[in-house]
């Protein structure tokens, strides 16, 4: 089988196998190598064995083709051999790596190199599980040799003809995370806003929650689901919790359900005692309570004789059913921020516009089911204008929001409550969305548009999306002379060659739209990009749904 641009993905998948003991050939790749790979394999053979790692290493093995995951791994292998490796980066170097294609999680984790010695520590452990269930039902590998490599999955590497065509199965959706509406209305002390206890419902075990040092008594904490819901299987994480702190891991915990309020009519549905350290603990409930609200009661972490300690937990999921799939209110009114100030939203069908007094900030985004997904724009400190995308996420009723912000080389938690149903307004700000995209793409030639959705895994648009579109109908004819490229794009769910076809008549679908309504079909071209241009990891449900989405580019 012939490749090239996957040869060091072949390699690596092969050097962390062996990096945990594990010698698993689950699917045998034999790779021709061609003189521009082995010559990208000797430079990240320098890197590799090198004693440290530098800005400019990371720069390289980027610009070899390295994907920022395995850039991470590599960080975490040198930072495991080295704990006081550090890397001091600049906005001059923030500016190369992203132009080299670092993530903003990259960045953020060479900021703090123990981040990548945990989730090094968790990649390996997954090879090794996913290696052990392999080896007891395949046949012997075959012998290896230095023309084959190890891939213990199917990767994006296969050829059209071995992939999958049918789309991937999304992962199971867990009933109290932050993307099914899930909300923490009451918070347990906490160390800082950075280990929140909405990390326990981002998806992300690399988070956590953590009680304030020397605070390791009994705490409580309740979430309100945005439907009534009956829960079934609950599902922990501690794996990541701070590794200065022995035994710092949330042990015992009673999880209980009400329908009554987030104070009163709780019936516990279950008792669990967690290990120390691990991930995907997985428990059936011992009763079946239909509610609306979650109350998890965190009794101790593992050492609760050090009382220099912490209480941590990484991740709390839930699967059941949902028995109403109520739509998003309106979000439409002012909310105050310690970071923004004043937010001002204006939702027009499923498009939102806003602008935020500090940094002269203004977004623009669209609602898919319960989340708001927005791309923004500030000055920062230089008064330059940046970049970057984020979501948000309301209580039930609407008086509250939590938001993730992924810009600049790092990501903010910023939590605010609503003041007012009136928009209210910022200087220079127009509300409208045509406006706002028209500015847009007389700024920087491109808008990204989230507020046109699809039914899951086809190219049909939702009724949902169509004052979105009609938009960027208006928009087309107060500018005649502008030609676009619409581009489609989409999450990693299921195999690239399927995401590259569904992108492809998505935005097919697009234009077809506009042409109906009245847009000349030679001003539109379309392209499909697939999952080749993520704006945010695809790890979590948060990040897929940022990745959806259709995109303008003024021709």
């Amino acid at each position: 089988m012939k490749t090239s641009n996957n040869t060091i993905q072949h390699f690596l998948n092969f050097k962390l196998a062996l990096s945990v003991g594990v010698f698993w050939l689950c699917a045998h790749v034999v790779v021709a190598l061609t003189p521009e790979d082995e010559k990208r394999m000797d430079e990240f053979l320098k890197v590799h064995l090198a004693d440290t790692i530098t800005t400019q290493d990371v720069i390289h093995l980027l610009e070899l083709k390295v994907s920022s995951d395995d850039v991470l791994k590599e960080i975490g292998y040198k930072a495991s051999n080295d704990p006081a490796l550090k890397f001091s980066l600049s906005d001059a170097d923030t500016s190369l790596l992203k132009k080299a294609g670092a993530t903003d999680q990259l960045i953020e984790d060479m900021r703090s190199p123990a981040s990548a010695v945990r989730y090094l520590a968790s990649s390996t452990a997954k090879v090794s599980a996913a290696a052990s269930a392999a080896k007891a039902t395949e046949a012997p590998a075959a012998e290896f040799s230095p023309s084959a490599t190890a891939s213990p999955i199917a990767s994006e590497s296969a050829s059209p003809a071995e992939a999958p065509t049918e789309k991937a199965t999304e992962p199971e959706q867990s009933l109290v995370s932050i993307s099914a509406g899930a909300y923490v209305v009451k918070r347990p002390r906490e160390w800082m806003d950075d280990e929140s206890a909405f990390h326990m419902l981002d998806e992300k075990p690399r988070t956590v929650w953590a009680s304030p040092r020397g605070d390791i008594n009994e705490e409580t904490i309740v979430i309100a689901l945005p439907e009534k819901t009956l829960l079934k299987t609950l599902e922990f994480d501690n794996s990541h919790v701070d590794a200065q702190f022995t035994g710092c891991s949330a042990k015992d915990i009673t999880v209980e359900m009400s329908d009554t309020s987030e104070n009163d009519g709780f019936q516990k549905i279950a008792d669990v005692s967690l290990k120390d350290r691990e991930e995907n603990q997985r428990f059936p409930v011992s009763a079946e309570v239909p509610g609306r609200w979650v109350r998890l009661t965190v009794k101790n972490n593992h050492n609760p004789s050090d009382q220099d300690n912490t209480i941590e937990l990484s991740e709390f999921r839930a699967f059941g059913e949902q028995f109403t799939h109520t739509p998003l209110p309106n979000i439409s009114g002012t909310y105050e921020t310690y970071f923004t100030n004043s937010l001002h939203l204006k939702q027009e069908g499923m498009s939102v516009t806003g602008c935020y007094e500090a940094r002269e900030g203004r977004l623009e985004g669209g609602i898919e089911g319960r989340t708001f997904k927005f791309t923004y724009y500030e000055l920062n400190a230089g008064k330059n204008q940046e970049m970057g995308v984020g979501v948000m996420v309301f209580s039930p009723d609407g008086k509250q929001l939590f938001s993730l912000w992924q810009g600049g080389g790092r990501e903010r938690l910023i939590l605010g409550e609503k003041k007012t149903d009136q928009i209210g307004s910022c200087p220079g700000w127009k509300s409208e969305v045509e406006d706002q995209m028209t500015k847009e793409m007389e700024e920087f030639g491109r808008v990204r548009v989230y507020g046109v959705n699809f039914d899951s895994d086809k190219d049909i648009i939702k009724e949902e999306s169509k004052p979105t579109l009609d938009k960027i109908v208006a928009m087309l004819k107060a500018k005649p002379e502008w030609k676009i490229t619409i581009e489609g794009h989409t999450d990693s769910t299921s195999t690239p060659q399927h995401n590259q076809g569904l992108s492809e008549r998505r935005a097919a679908s697009v234009k077809s739209y506009l042409v109906t309504a009245g847009i000349d079909g030679s001003r539109l071209t379309t392209a499909g990009y697939g999952q080749t241009k993520p704006v945010a990891p695809n790890d979590t449900p948060i990040g897929r749904a940022q990745n959806r989405r259709v995109e303008l580019g003024k021709l």
